[in-house]
């Protein structure tokens, strides 16, 4: 199959990225033997514009996309976060392309409201919307237009190629990385754990009181000494929805605490990711791993080879092609036990 995959590949960066999940489609894709294309709507829309302001150059990576898409041919468009791409040139897409399929993904939560209606936006055109919220959330969705399923965060094994649950010499005892404050009281709780914590452990928290974020390479650096993490979302409020640190830290052998609230342990194996139900909670927790590293060592092991046995990017490319093309699915994908085809629930 011909794909063409739109979505933000952070050109203009320089090499100090964020881990994308969609650079992790593209390579699950080209993995599956699809021949697979890029466009970065915001780096052509920068590219084409009048002294670089992006902003002047959104008709012109909307025309540069149907050039693209007149050239290439795709069988299937996969339109991720690319707001400066519209419906009408998704519609004029199919128009060009009839046989074309045309999927909507979105890695974002539910609990910003802008965001729903970016997918319902998108719903109007697409033929499937892939959402990283479990799929009993996302009855908000349908009827709209386009078959609604859910879909994970992926690991990727050139990414995610670390594995700290066979070290016992790392110095960072437990991470938090940040860069958000908007829909979210998180750091309360962080700032309570760092004063009741204090200096038994050593608590980084890149990104938060007044230190820098790390991406690229330094967010590398940060992993690669990393024993234990806190998967925090900014609200634990929607089923099966975590931002992709999830699989940052499981892919990478890093054992995490999240909040029973996004009732995880129905999707992931027993003693792979530690629960917790409230604050005094989550800290007896941290303290209870950090004094037995066995242990500490023994679930993150399991979790990081349930994510690259189950939770791959090979797995999540093909998912996305066969819901959106109807094929009948060729692997019992953990994610959609409870989903048909047509993406509806059992």
């Amino acid at each position: 199959m011909r794909v063409l995959n739109i979505a933000y590949q952070q050109l203009r960066r320089y090499g100090k990225t964020r881990v994308s999940w969609a650079q992790k489609l593209t390579f699950g894709l080209i993995k599956n033997d699809h021949y697979t294309q890029v466009f970065s709507d915001r780096d052509v829309a920068a590219f084409e514009a009048p002294f670089g302001i992006r902003d002047l150059g959104v008709s012109k990576a909307n025309r540069r996309l149907l050039e693209t898409i007149e050239a290439f041919e795709p069988d299937l468009v996969i339109a991720g976060h690319c707001d400066m791409i519209s419906n009408d040139t998704l519609k004029a897409i199919k128009q060009q392309q009839p046989n074309c399929l045309i999927a909507h993904c979105n890695n974002d939560p539910l609990f910003v409201p802008s965001n729903v209606e970016r997918i319902k936006h998108r719903a109007e055109v697409a033929d499937a919307v892939f959402v990283s919220t479990g799929r009993r959330e996302l009855n908000i969705f349908e009827g709209i237009g386009a078959r609604v399923y859910h879909m994970p965060n992926p690991v990727e094994t050139s990414i995610e190629s670390l594995n700290n649950a066979e070290r016992t010499d790392l110095p960072i005892d437990l991470l938090f990385c940040s860069n958000s404050n908007n829909f979210t009281k998180r750091l309360q709780m962080v700032k309570n754990l760092k004063d009741a914590l204090g200096d038994s452990l050593n608590f980084k928290t890149y990104g938060s009181f007044g230190e820098a974020p790390v991406w690229g390479r330094d967010y590398d650096r940060a992993l690669v000494q990393t024993k234990m993490g806190l998967n925090f979302n900014r609200q634990d409020t929607h089923y099966w929805y975590s931002s992709a640190r999830m699989a940052q830290l499981a892919g990478n052998g890093i054992l995490q605490f999240t909040s029973n609230k996004l009732h995880f342990d129905t999707l992931l194996p027993a003693e792979s990711v530690v629960y917790f139900s409230d604050e005094q909670d989550l800290l007896a927790k941290i303290r209870e791993f950090h004094s037995d590293d066995a242990k500490r060592r023994a679930w993150a092991a399991k979790a990081r080879e349930f994510f690259h046995t189950e939770m791959n990017s090979k797995l999540y490319a093909q998912y996305i092609v066969e819901a959106t093309s109807l094929q009948p699915f060729s692997h019992e994908y953990a994610w959609a036990r409870d989903i048909n085809l047509d993406g509806t629930l059992k």
